[in-house]
């Protein structure tokens, strides 16, 4: 699978800083001879000689060595963590866009998990396992240092070094599949839990929670099996690499006694010995010791590397001037992401620059998804949407969403206040919001608001009313007077009042040039348009001006009329 080039250039960020540290790992690796070779010339030069000038000497010279290795610690662990930042910078936009993206194309995707993926990749580069892994290439130093002490401790030291690698391939062997599948049932268990509680109200009305609580706990016991079965697995060859280790520690002792009895090496040597293989053997357990963090890391980036490719690459594409609102649609057959089946077929029709153009038709003839295809939230699967004659492909969805309203059936409000939600969350002067809102006939209602502007609304607006929302959503949609606005079921939880500020709200844009697609069930609302196109089954049935299609559709049957 091909690595997004914004992924390699994030990891490519990091990359001086790794240099850096595995030079560092270098002479820290070295200056970590200062203890044992202090302890061999205390047993074989000090105590023989009882010299307290070479005592007071050497300890002086070992504390100064101590304090550098001390520093170079501290400045690798702050260079490791100052990378990842690094790397978190260069990839948390791109990760949070790609998120979107991939939202987008695949609805059911359980977005969070890609932000947490994002921060486990950033924790395993500032923590210890890369810093072990920067490590492990220096530990030959010390197997060699074994070595000219005495053959048998090399012999020792890279016997332990292969039990403990093949412990860790165990662990990789033992550990890979559970943890695969906790990370899977996590992901799928807190997004269901998420969804679900997101409709607090339906849940404690109609007395669901029972219910939705067991299927959660059934998932989560899921999780929380395959993470025991991999940490018990995990735990037991972490500990048969410590006992490994430590065991082998003793043997260097004893061995070491043994050849010290028969002449073959200095007392001195015996302590030297068993601190050379420690450190030989330390980059392997610590590594051990991090492995779940590195598998997490891993199977993060890989989700990552994943994430990418369903989002696709974000071509930057040519600035275009502001359009007019000339719309045209192309025999546009498209349908809901993730689903082979489309929901509309063969639309073509064209609506210019300040016309109003009402879509009826009955439920599940496609009226929503059209609302969807228009604005570029779905990609038509053939076909073209076209604005002031460029495909709306050819826009920069950025640049494109600033001369576009949209209404959706469900208003989407977001945790903020109401000036903020009006203003799309943009810094803008608070002149602008209030004109919108005065233009929408809403600003009275605001103001009686606790806060008025300044009221935070909670996350979806649920401290508002179903028309309160749908009279901001609405002032959202026209903020910035776009060029064509597209308001799906617009007066679904109006008054008569609210009604009647949304026709005179639809006519001041109209006289602008605001192209506005109205999408409603009640034939009151279409007075103000100038175009009706009917929808049935994914199909267009009739589009023509408001006379010419609603005359049929109002005017009684003759038998029927006769027999009433």
């Amino acid at each position: 699978m091909k690595v997004s080039a914004v992924l390699t250039a994030g990891l490519k960020s990091c990359v001086p800083a790794v240099a850096t540290t595995v030079i560092f790992s270098f002479f820290i690796n070295l200056l970590a001879f200062t203890s044992p070779l202090y302890m061999l010339q205390i047993y074989d030069r000090v105590i023989g000689s009882r010299s307290e000038t070479t005592l007071l000497g050497i300890t002086l010279l070992v504390g100064y060595l101590l304090i550098i290795n001390a520093l170079l610690e501290m400045l690798r662990s702050r260079l490791m963590v100052q990378a990842s930042q690094v790397v978190d910078s260069k990839l948390a936009g791109a990760v949070f866009d790609a998120t979107h993206s991939a939202g987008l194309r695949f609805p059911r995707l359980a977005q969070g998990q890609s932000l947490r993926d994002l921060d486990s990749v950033r924790e395993f580069i500032g923590g210890p396992a890369l810093i072990a892994l920067c490590d492990l290439p220096w530990m030959p130093i010390f197997i060699a240092a074994c070595f000219i002490l005495h053959p048998w401790f090399g012999a020792i030291a890279i016997g332990g070094a292969l039990v403990i690698l093949a412990l860790t391939l165990a662990s990789e062997l033992a550990t890979t599949r559970q943890l695969g599948l906790a990370s899977k049932s996590s992901a799928a268990a807190t997004q269901k839990a998420v969804s679900a509680l997101r409709n607090a109200e339906v849940i404690q009305a109609m007395g669901m929670l029972g219910v939705l609580r067991e299927e959660w706990l059934e998932r989560r016991n899921e999780v929380l099996g395959s993470q025991a079965a991999a940490g018990g697995r995990s735990g037991l060859i972490a500990a048969a690499s410590k006992f490994v280790r430590m065991f082998l520690q003793t043997m260097i002792l004893g061995l070491g006694a043994y050849l010290a009895i028969h002449g073959q090496i200095s007392p001195g040597m015996i302590i030297a010995a068993s601190i050379f293989v420690g450190r030989a053997l330390a980059p392997i357990e610590g590594v051990v010791g991090n492995w779940k963090g590195m598998t997490s890391a891993r199977n993060s980036w890989t989700r990552l590397v994943k994430l990418f490719v369903v989002a696709g690459e974000q071509k930057e594409q040519v600035a275009l001037p502001r359009p007019l609102g000339h719309l045209k649609l192309v025999s546009v057959t498209a349908g809901p992401p993730e689903h082979s089946h489309a929901t509309l077929h063969h639309i073509s029709f064209e609506a210019q620059p300040g016309d109003v153009v009402g879509v009826v038709g009955p439920s599940a003839s496609g009226k929503s998804s059209l609302a969807r295809v228009i604005t570029g939230v779905w990609p038509p699967s053939s076909g073209q949407v076209r604005l002031d004659g460029s495909d709306l492909a050819h826009w920069d969805p950025q640049q494109l969403g600033r001369h576009l309203g949209y209404l959706p059936q469900d208003i989407e409000l977001f945790s903020g206040t109401v000036a903020q939600n009006i203003a799309r969350f943009q810094r803008v002067d608070s002149e602008a919001i209030i004109e919108t809102a005065r233009l929408c006939g809403c600003h009275e209602m605001i103001q009686a608001l606790p806060d008025g502007y300044n009221t935070h609304i909670g996350d979806g607006g649920a401290t508002l009313s179903g028309g309160q929302r749908q009279r901001i959503g609405l002032t959202r949609a026209l903020f910035g007077s776009p060029s064509l606005v597209v308001l799906d079921e617009p007066n679904a939880s109006l008054d008569q009042s609210g009604e009647d500020a949304l026709i005179n709200t639809i006519r001041r844009f109209r006289s602008v040039g605001c192209t506005i697609i109205l999408i409603t069930h009640k034939v009151n609302v279409l007075a103000v348009a100038d175009k009706i196109l009917v929808l049935a089954n994914g199909r267009i049935q009739n589009y023509g001006s408001r006379e010419e299609v609603l005359a049929p559709l109002i005017t009684p049957h003759p038998i029927r009329a006769a027999a009433s």
